[in-house]
């Protein structure tokens, strides 16, 4: 697979599962309305999961900008290609977030509380304090990067087989969909754990665009934070891997 057409597919594989897993536990008259917080952390988890096996093949499974400018960072990626696989990224991102609300169209249309329906696209603050939610992003984020940066790093070599590349595209899958579930259910309650520019621009900017009763503002003042904690989360974890391996 071309590695750009498997980085969007992988992006909206990832979103449409958790922006579906929101949706579902969150608005109104669907089976799953009331479900808690950590049906919605493995949503999200294995939403990374099925976009991993998708994208990983192909293009590492980046699914993020946070991850790939901290690869490129770390120099396990050319910045040569980060631009466009972040333009994929978000692209996929929105076309998930698209389908979602094109499948609930009926349940967001019965849900009134606009914070509800904002909160199935993008993320927000539980407490506005904007120091503390933009630290929130940054440690969410770093821890992220820092142990994906291992995960996809390390070469071992085992006797008379040569070198085995341990990385995203082979053992990362499952790994990675349990970190993205831990960060959730240790962190994700700060902010809503975007963690990820995309997951947070893309369904932000559908949010605004797609016509629901009661969808209410989609909150630009805030959206600069789930951009800029995750990058400067991924810098600073890729410096760190940098130094220390």
């Amino acid at each position: 697979m071309n590695p750009l057409i498997a980085e969007y597919l992988g992006t909206f594989i990832l979103i449409l599962m958790g922006t579906g897993v929101c949706a579902n536990s969150s608005l109104n008259e669907t089976f799953a309305k009331g479900a808690d917080w950590v049906l919605i952390s493995f949503g999200w988890g294995l939403g990374v999961f099925l976009g991993v096996i998708v994208a990983g093949p192909s293009s590492g499974a980046h699914l993020n900008p946070a991850v790939t400018i901290g690869l490129a960072v770390a120099g396990n990626f050319a910045w040569a290609d980060a631009p466009l696989y972040i333009l994929s990224q978000l692209l996929g991102a929105m076309s998930g977030a698209f389908l979602t609300w094109l499948l609930f169209a009926d349940h967001y249309n019965k849900t009134a509380d606009a914070g509800t329906i904002k909160g199935t696209f993008c993320t927000s603050p539980a407490i506005k304090n904007t120091p503390r939610n933009l630290l929130s992003e940054v440690v969410g984020t770093f821890v992220l990067i820092f142990v994906v940066l291992l995960i996809a790093g390390p070469e071992f070599k085992a006797d008379g087989m040569g070198e085995v590349t341990m990385g995203l595209g082979s053992v990362g899958a499952l790994p990675v969909a349990l970190l993205v579930v831990a960060i959730g259910m240790s962190l994700g309650g700060l902010t809503g754990y975007a963690i990820n520019p995309a997951r947070d621009l893309g369904p932000r900017i559908v949010h605004f665009l797609v016509p629901i009763k009661t969808k209410g503002a989609s909150d630009w003042g805030y959206a600069w934070i789930p951009v800029v904690g995750p990058v400067t989360g991924a810098v600073i974890a890729a410096l760190v891997y940098l130094v220390v391996i």
